[in-house]
């Protein structure tokens, strides 16, 4: 299936969780000089125009990325966050917001490469011709979850994954554990990012379990929702599962998720996990 088009929830609460935990890791990385690779297996598009029939048909972005635009005073992680979107618009004006590719491009230096998956032939179109000129990218139009454990270990023996499939398939949440516990054994040091949807809550349970009985050591969850599983039919949450986070990453987004919870959250119903799963 290849319907799923992330151009309708851009800039959505999600994303917002998704991004600020992918600035954070990125920015943690170039602090050393030494090159990393950064692999993005389910990228997208890229970057998305708000004014889209597609965004505008459901306007999530109104409850994500615009509540946090015109704010001051946010912790200085969010603030990075942020500073990644505007660096996209180009103004103070949000007229767009920037796919995982587009930001890790933003942030990765000279010395860093990307590799980027996408299988719609409309978002890899768009990607491609995006990143065409960028000597450190390489894009495929082939399965990510295949592409990963075809690149691990990177040569530079450092990496940082992002893993974002669209779940059109209930398939793709065993298939991300499979993978992702297959990846760490090939390449145990690497920094892996999961992103899922809270939509049937058993299905999350069920991914936390196995990796937990997985023997991968060092993983961190990150979630927050807008309201209660049981409260609104389709997703409700969302999360990031981190194997090999930044040591800074938990007091971060200890930091940042209340405040996010009570912003984004609809009348007064966000809330959010900040949680070890498996100690170092």
């Amino acid at each position: 299936m290849l319907s799923y088009r992330h151009s309708f929830h851009a800039g959505n609460y999600a994303d917002v969780l998704k991004h600020l935990v992918q600035v954070r890791i990125l920015n943690y990385f170039c602090q050393k000089d030494k090159p990393f690779c950064y692999i993005d297996s389910h990228a997208g598009a890229g970057g998305y125009e708000l004014s889209s029939g597609h965004a505008q048909q459901t306007q999530e972005y109104q409850d994500g990325i615009q509540r946090l635009w015109q704010i001051e005073g946010l912790p200085e992680s969010l603030q990075s966050y942020l500073e990644e979107i505007r660096a996209f618009n180009g103004s103070k004006e949000l007229i767009r917001y920037p796919g995982s590719p587009t930001i890790a491009q933003q942030i990765l230096r000279r010395q860093d490469k990307l590799w980027l998956y996408e299988l719609h032939p409309t978002d890899y179109k768009i990607l491609s011709d995006h990143c065409q000129e960028d000597r450190r990218i390489r894009c495929e139009q082939s399965d990510g979850f295949q592409g990963l454990i075809a690149k691990v270990p990177p040569l530079e023996r450092r990496a940082v994954v992002l893993m974002d499939p669209p779940y059109e398939l209930k398939e793709d949440y065993q298939r991300c554990i499979t993978t992702l516990i297959k990846a760490n054994r090939r390449f145990a040091t690497g920094c892996y990012a999961l992103w899922y949807p809270v939509v049937a809550r058993e299905r999350i349970n069920k991914m936390e379990a196995e990796l937990v009985a997985s023997g991968i050591r060092n993983i961190q969850l990150f979630e927050l929702g807008q309201s209660k599983d049981t409260e609104t039919f389709g997703m409700t949450a969302a999360g990031m599962i981190i194997i090999n986070p930044p040591w800074t990453l938990m007091q971060e987004m200890q930091q940042c998720l209340p405040l996010l919870a009570e912003l984004l959250g609809k009348e007064g119903r966000g809330h959010f996990r900040c949680e070890t799963l498996v100690e170092e």
